[in-house]
């Protein structure tokens, strides 16, 4: 398998093309500000997040960081706090960014352009890096996407609910992984070809709650796309069919 979790982290190394990638999901960046719109008062973690990406580039000697999505949190026209977190982003990035455009990702192209950051934004349907291919999720991949041996996606945020023996509950980011399923799609799929369901890099945005009845996947193509998924903790833990857990 060319996508690899990173222990402890919500992120993975990609090996493909001839280039190593550090690949992430829902950066959200200025997430805090859109909280602050609702009545949530947050001091921002603009500067832990980007400490935490940069650390991982540097740690895992990335050639490019791939964003599946989601770089931004403003649907529309981008806060100043966002604006500001992507600025100083850039500038402490010391490799390029290939961003699969995400649906909080809509008027963000123009100010990247203005930041003069060194980034290739794709279309939504996403895109192919070698054999795997990345896509947010929020709309149905392209062929060429379903063609790969392996794709990542992120829009979900996973997160599964446990509980102990004596009632007490946490909330806990997941890995979902497991095959494509060809009857979901009308483009062909790749014979064995594997989904990788991306956890939040930013841990306020919330998530959908995989293993908890009522709840429902916000992706056009869940979970009638995905057979057979486990799910897995950050720290690698296997929990099994994500259903079940």
């Amino acid at each position: 398998m060319s996508v690899e979790p990173l222990p402890g982290v919500p992120a993975a190394t990609v090996e493909t093309d001839g280039e190593r990638l550090l690949a992430v999901a829902d950066y959200h960046a200025g997430i805090e500000a859109g909280l602050r719109y609702d009545g949530v008062e947050l001091e921002s973690a603009a500067a832990e997040r980007r400490r935490r990406l940069t650390g991982l580039v540097t740690e895992t000697g990335a050639d490019r960081v791939v964003v599946v999505g989601d770089l931004g949190h403003a649907i529309g026209d981008p806060f100043a706090d966002e604006r500001d977190e992507l600025a100083a982003l850039f500038d402490s990035l010391s490799v390029p960014m290939t961003l699969v455009k995400g649906n909080h990702d809509g008027d963000l192209e123009d100010v990247l352009d203005e930041l003069g950051a060194d980034v290739t934004v794709t279309p939504a349907h996403g895109t192919r890096l070698g054999d795997v291919g990345f896509v947010h999720g929020h709309t149905w991949p392209s062929p060429a996407v379903l063609a790969a041996d392996v794709v990542c996606m992120g829009h979900e945020h996973p997160v599964v609910r446990l509980e102990d023996e004596v009632g007490g509950v946490r909330k806990e980011r997941a890995w979902l992984r497991g095959e494509l399923a060809p009857d979901a799609f009308e483009s062909a799929v790749e014979p064995g070809a594997d989904l990788v369901v991306f956890p939040a890099f930013n841990d306020r945005s919330g998530g959908t709650w995989v293993n908890v009845d009522g709840q429902s996947f916000l992706s056009p193509f869940l979970p009638a796309g995905l057979a057979d998924a486990e799910a897995f903790l950050l720290d690698g833990t296997r929990l099994g069919a994500y259903q079940t857990v």
